[in-house]
């Protein structure tokens, strides 16, 4: 349903924002989530599980508390068109390699003259079905789009993807940037680290809002430092996992004190999680 967009006039105010990514496309979740005083929450559409018709139930799940962002599953104007239509005004777009993907994306998001997005407009949900009669005049400056940058070739393009008007934040994806140069989770070595500090010298000079995911080296106390804006902290996914993992532990811990001999379980290794 149309509404001005929470997030760019958050940005406007120079707010720092957390949230978390919603990979089960499950509108229960994000329904539990909205409620605990996140900034925002971004629905996985590319790694997540969720298609269109989810999309569309998980944002409404999200009205009257937190603000979403899809992130879509390519950068496609046909699926861009068609989120835009079911009502989502901030869009995460993966993998955007060159300032002419990004003037793309920006291009597929917006009606004419600044764009090229289809028209429905009066009966589309964005639009509340037509109810919302000043929509096609605000949907252009209520869109809100993040890019990822998600490559070593990427980074290196930084300052030209950054200058794409219609480009609002630029966001690091730091894991993917490594495995472009076959050091995937590799995350604390210099080659990886110093692709970060070139990205973010091009974020911060664009003057936009960056974001990323803490990383190694880099949690989200000192990601705010470094300037960044927007940062997803946690996952439905990370978060029932980690309450799970927890629970089964101290039932485990409980039968080995009460027996005196190790309790075979399931329990896996300890690793370090992205989100």
């Amino acid at each position: 349903m149309f509404k001005p967009n929470q997030l760019k006039r958050r940005f406007a105010a120079g707010d720092a924002l957390f949230g978390a990514w919603v990979e089960t496309g499950s509108a229960t979740n994000v329904e539990i989530l909205a409620h605990q005083g996140f900034d925002f929450l971004i629905l996985d559409l590319e790694h997540g599980l969720g298609e269109l018709r989810d999309a569309v139930d998980m944002l409404r799940a999200a009205e009257g508390g937190t603000p979403c962002i899809v992130r879509v599953p390519w950068n496609d104007p046909i699926i861009l068109k068609r989120l835009l239509d079911a009502g989502a005004n901030s869009l995460m777009i993966p993998s955007v390699e060159t300032a002419e993907e990004a003037r793309a994306a920006v291009a597929a998001c917006r009606y004419p003259p600044q764009g090229r997005r289809g028209y429905a407009a009066p009966l589309v949900r964005a639009s509340t079905f037509g109810k919302a009669a000043d929509y096609m005049t605000r949907a252009n400056e209520e869109l809100l789009i993040v890019i990822q940058l998600e490559s070593a070739d990427a980074v290196r393009r930084a300052a030209e993807i950054c200058a794409v008007e219609g480009v609002d934040v630029p966001f690091l994806g730091v894991n993917d940037m490594a495995g472009s140069i076959g050091m995937l989770e590799q995350l604390d070595r210099p080659e990886v680290r110093a692709l970060v500090g070139e990205a973010e010298k091009a974020m911060l000079a664009s003057g936009k809002p960056m974001g990323t995911v803490p990383s190694a080296g880099a949690d989200w106390q000192s990601l705010i430092h470094a300037g960044y804006r927007l940062v997803p902290v946690a996952s439905d996914v990370g978060l029932m996992r980690d309450a799970a993992l927890a629970v089964v532990r101290e039932q485990v811990k409980f039968r080995e004190e009460r027996t005196g001999a190790a309790v075979h379980s399931a329990l896996p290794m300890d690793r370090a999680h992205a989100y």
